[in-house]
C-alpha cells in the first residue's frame, strides 16, 4: 500500500484508531493450502501486509486448513515463498488447525446455550431443505434434540463413532431467515482423513464459515480483510463472533476481487491443468500462479505495483493484462541488459571479411542506464541472424534483407545481400554478402543511409540456446461458462507455446536462473529456472517490448 493512496478500507481504519477502537492495527492474509496462490491473491496480500506496514500494525499469515482431503504441505510452503518473495514477513505464522481444541469448545458452549444441533440429515437433504432464495427453508426433523443429547452426539461424533456424512453440527438460527446462509449452516463435519498438520487426532472437522470468524477473535485480528463474495456471510460471521463469547469482535471488510482478461482465477480449473497434463506444473509459466509468473520472470517489484495501481473499491474488477505486462517493462527497462539473440536462425557470410579474424565491437549494456557499462560483442565472417529479416522476394517498404539490398548490422557495419544458396527442397540455408569497413558503428560514418537495422550473433562463439514464447493459455475466460456446449478445457490455446531453437551472444554463457535480458526486437526474457542446466540456457519470454496499453 501507499500512505498517500486513500481507499474506503484505510478511511475505515483511520477513523478507528482516530476514535481509540483499536490501539494497533492486526490483519491477517488466511490462504488455504489446497493450491498455489495466484495474482488474485498478490491482491489480498499486498493489501493485508500494506495496511499494516501504514499503520505500523501486524498481519499473521495463517493457513485456513480445515479440510485436509484437499490441503498439503506442499502448498504451505509454496505459499510461504510466494508472500517472501513477493517481499513481506509476517509477525505471526498460524494454522487454523492449531485451534481445533478451542473451537470445538465453543461449538460445545452453542450446544449448551441450545443455539446448536446434531442432524442426521444427508447432505443433499439439507441442500433440500434449505429452501431458495425466494421461498423459506423447513426445519430439520433432529432440530430440536435435547442439549444432553447433542452433547452426547457431538461428542461420539469426535470419538469417531460414526462414518463420513453420517451425522454433522448445524448453528441452530433462523430455517427461514431471508440470508440463505443463516438458514442453520453445518459447523462441523465428519472426515476419517489425516490431517498435513493434525494427523489422525481429529476426525471431525470445523467448516471454513465457523472457523474463520474464531480464527480471526483467537488471533486479535481488528480488520478481516476478504473479497466480496463473502459480503453475505458477514452476518454469520458476526453471529459467531457473538454467540461463541469472543472476547476480541474482528470487523469484516469485504473489497472487489481482481480478475485479469484471458486469465483463469479458479484454484479448481487450474488445479484441472495440472492434473491433467494441459502445463507442466503449478510453475508453468503459462499458469497465473505466483509461482509461475516467478518461473517467467515476471518480478515482485512490477507486481506489487501492478496490485496497488489497481483501485481498492467494493466492486469486481477485470483489468486488462496488458497492463501487468506495462508495469513489467517499466521496472525491467533500467535493470535488464540488452543483448541479442537470434532465435529462428539464418548463417550469414560475409565473404570479403577477413578470414580467421575476430573483432570485438562495443556496445553498451543498457543504454537507458549509462551506469551499466560497457560490453564486447565478437563479430567475424560467419553470423546467424532471424530468419524473418530476409525475403527473397520481398513486398514494397520491406527495408531488412534482401537479394541487392543494404542493411547495417546493429552495432556493426553495413552488409549487401550478394547471394542466395538454398538445399535440395529449394529452401534458404545460407545468405552471402559483403560488408563495407568504412560503414563501422561509432565512427561516425556519413556516407549514404540504409532504412534497415537487423541484430544478430556471430557463429563461431554464438552460445546454442531455446526460446519459449507464450501467448495466453485461455483465450477468452469470460466465455468460458457460455452456454455452447462447451467444457473449460475446450478453451484451452492450443497454441500457447512456442519453443524455438537459436542463439545468443557469448557474453551470456554464464548466466543464472532468473537472469533477466532484453533482446534486441524480441523482448524480455529470464533465464529459465527449471529446466536451465550447465549444458542449455532456456529463456522464457517475459513479455514483448512494446504494447499499445496506456496507463
Amino acid at each position: 500500500m501507499d500512505n498517500n493512496t486513500s481507499n474506503f478500507i484505510k478511511d475505515i481504519i483511520i477513523k478507528d484508531l482516530e476514535s481509540g477502537k483499536h490501539q494497533k492495527i492486526v490483519t491477517r492474509f488466511p490462504p488455504e493450502p489446497n493450491g498455489y496462490l495466484h495474482i488474485g491473491h498478490a491482491k489480498s496480500i499486498v493489501l493485508n501486509f500494506g495496511l499494516a506496514d501504514d499503520f505500523n500494525g501486524l498481519t499473521n499469515l495463517r493457513f485456513d486448513d480445515t479440510n485436509p482431503l484437499k490441503e498439503d504441505i506442499e502448498y504451505v510452503n509454496s505459499i510461504k515463498e510466494d508472500v517472501k518473495w513477493l517481499g513481506y514477513e509476517w509477525d505471526n505464522l498460524q494454522f487454523a488447525s492449531n485451534y481445533f481444541e478451542e473451537m470445538y469448545n465453543r461449538a460445545v458452549l452453542l450446544i449448551n446455550k441450545g443455539l446448536a444441533y446434531v442432524d442426521d440429515l444427508s447432505a443433499d437433504q439439507i441442500r433440500e431443505y434449505r429452501g431458495t432464495l425466494t421461498e423459506p427453508g423447513k426445519e430439520s426433523p433432529f432440530r430440536n434434540r435435547s442439549i444432553e443429547e447433542n452433547l452426547e452426539l457431538f461428542e461420539k461424533m469426535r470419538a469417531g463413532e460414526f462414518v463420513n456424512g453420517e451425522k454433522v453440527l448445524r448453528a441452530k438460527i433462523d430455517m427461514a431467515s431471508p440470508n440463505i446462509n443463516l438458514r442453520d449452516p453445518v459447523i462441523y463435519r465428519i472426515s476419517h482423513a489425516t490431517h498435513h498438520n493434525t494427523g489422525d487426532k481429529w476426525c471431525i472437522y470445523p467448516m471454513y464459515a465457523f472457523a474463520h470468524p474464531l480464527e480471526d477473535a483467537i488471533e486479535g485480528v481488528t480488520h478481516s480483510i476478504c473479497t466480496i463474495e463473502f459480503e453475505d456471510q458477514r452476518p454469520f460471521y458476526n453471529w459467531v463472533v457473538e454467540q461463541c463469547e469472543m472476547e476480541n469482535t474482528p470487523q469484516q471488510i469485504e473489497f472487489g476481487r481482481l480478475n485479469l482478461t484471458n486469465t483463469v482465477m479458479s484454484k479448481r480449473k487450474l488445479k484441472q491443468l495440472v492434473d491433467e497434463g494441459f502445463v507442466d506444473g503449478w510453475d508453468d509459466p503459462r499458469m497465473p500462479t505466483i509461482s509461475g509468473m516467478r518461473r517467467k520472470g515476471f518480478t515482485p517489484e512490477s507486481i506489487r505495483t501492478f496490485v496497488k495501481e489497481t483501485a481498492v473499491s467494493k466492486n469486481n474488477a477485470t483489468v486488462d493484462y496488458q497492463m501487468l505486462e506495462h508495469f513489467v517493462r517499466e521496472d525491467l527497462k533500467l535493470k535488464a541488459p540488452r543483448t541479442m539473440a537470434v532465435i529462428n536462425p539464418l548463417k550469414v557470410v560475409i565473404t570479403n571479411y577477413p578470414e580467421g579474424q575476430i573483432e570485438l565491437l562495443d556496445a553498451e549494456i543498457n543504454p537507458e542506464n549509462p551506469e551499466m557499462g560497457m560490453r564486447k560483442i565478437p563479430f567475424s565472417r560467419e553470423l546467424y541472424i532471424e530468419q524473418d529479416d530476409f525475403m527473397e522476394n520481398p513486398p514494397s517498404k520491406y527495408f531488412r534483407l534482401f537479394p541487392g539490398n543494404e542493411v547495417r548490422l546493429k552495432h556493426a557495419y553495413f552488409i549487401k545481400c550478394e547471394e542466395v544458396v538454398k538445399d535440395a527442397d529449394g529452401n534458404v540455408v545460407e545468405l552471402r554478402c559483403t560488408y563495407d569497413p568504412q560503414t563501422k558503428s561509432g565512427t561516425g560514418f556519413t556516407g549514404r543511409k540504409v532504412k534497415g537495422t537487423i541484430h544478430w550473433v556471430e557463429a563461431a562463439h554464438a552460445v546454442p540456446a531455446e526460446f519459449r514464447l507464450y501467448e495466453p493459455l485461455i483465450l477468452d475466460e469470460s466465455e468460458e461458462d457460455a452456454d455452447d456446449g462447451k467444457t473449460f478445457l475446450d478453451k484451452v490455446n492450443p497454441n500457447s507455446l512456442e519453443i524455438l531453437q537459436g542463439f545468443v551472444e557469448p557474453n551470456m554463457k554464464e548466466s543464472m536462473p532468473h537472469d533477466k535480458f532484453q533482446f534486441f526486437r524480441h523482448g524480455y526474457f529470464n533465464v529459465d529456472p527449471k529446466v536451465t542446466t550447465v549444458d542449455k540456457l532456456v529463456f522464457n519470454r517475459i513479455v514483448s517490448l512494446k504494447s499499445s496499453f496506456k496507463i
